[in-house]
């Protein structure tokens, strides 16, 4: 009679449908590559739409050509672009463009692709403001500011570099997107393996 420990069996590699034998590379889907060069390209050519007052072509145009294919410095300058945009709306914009997007034939894709570039400019600039605000909390003492009641509820500039302002943008986009699109767009979003 063998002595045979049967708890350090490991019974997912004799099944056969065990996720340990599956290459979970094919959930991941193939993206072409986007060279940075091109993404700069891109990114030049939104500020002339804004200048011309295509606010609405030029979001459409940063979020139809979302750079999945490219690298880490790719993605960040279209981040950039794509943060830039969303600051030059006026919020009273805000909705009625989101919804011509969203009625749009792709719409409901595209304010998806929107949502993922809240959430990476949300992770950036609190991550940017963090930091910036732990070096300079070392360096200057923070004091008080004089206040009437509630008459200055704002945003504030939170490490001096504008990460308070851009992430209350942010918000106020992610409130709008989620109000046109529904709540299902931010489960797409995190089941989606495609990175912006």
């Amino acid at each position: 009679m063998s002595l045979v420990n049967y708890r350090t069996i490991n019974i997912d590699l004799l099944d056969p449908e065990s996720s340990a034998n599956f290459d979970l590379s094919t959930l991941t889907p193939s993206v072409q590559p986007v060279s940075t060069s091109d993404v700069q390209t891109l990114a030049g050519q939104i500020p002339q739409l804004l200048r011309g007052g295509d606010t609405e072509g030029a979001l459409r145009g940063a979020l139809e050509n979302a750079p999945y294919g490219a690298d880490e410095k790719g993605k960040e300058t279209h981040l950039t672009t794509v943060t830039e945009i969303l600051q030059s709306i006026r919020q009273a914009d805000m909705s009625p463009l989101l919804q011509r997007i969203y009625r749009s034939p792709n719409g409901p894709e595209t304010l998806d692709v929107l949502m993922k570039y809240l959430y990476k400019g949300m992770a950036s600039s609190s991550s940017s403001s963090h930091s910036t605000s732990t070096t300079n909390s070392t360096n200057k003492q923070i004091t008080p500011q004089a206040t009437s009641g509630f008459s200055q509820i704002h945003a504030r500039n939170v490490g001096g570099d504008g990460g308070g302002q851009a992430m209350s943008v942010l918000l106020s986009w992610h409130e709008k997107v989620v109000e046109i699109a529904g709540a299902g767009s931010i489960s797409r979003v995190m089941a989606d393996r495609r990175t912006v």
